[in-house]
């Protein structure tokens, strides 16, 4: 293993060794808040405004209203 890979797994044990002691419920709620941010559908992390967004893509490429990647690239080269 990678020394970068070591140390990863060696915190992760470090971690799994201190939440089996830990007793607060405060803390215990926290790790639980952290890993369904971590596992959570990104849909539900992002704006209104990006959904309608989205949704409007999605309307317009249902209808035919799109573009072929190549002229996309041509349109927006200089952002690329």
């Amino acid at each position: 293993m990678k020394a970068i890979d070591m140390e990863i797994l060696d915190e992760k044990l470090a971690l799994i060794q201190w939440i089996s002691t830990v007793d607060d419920s405060s803390v215990i709620e926290k790790i639980k808040k952290i890993r369904e941010e971590e596992t959570g559908d990104w849909w539900n992390s992002i704006s209104d405004k990006e959904k309608d967004s989205i949704e409007k893509g999605i309307m317009d490429a249902d209808k035919g209203n799109v573009v072929q990647h190549s002229e996309a690239r041509k349109l927006y080269e200089k952002w690329l």
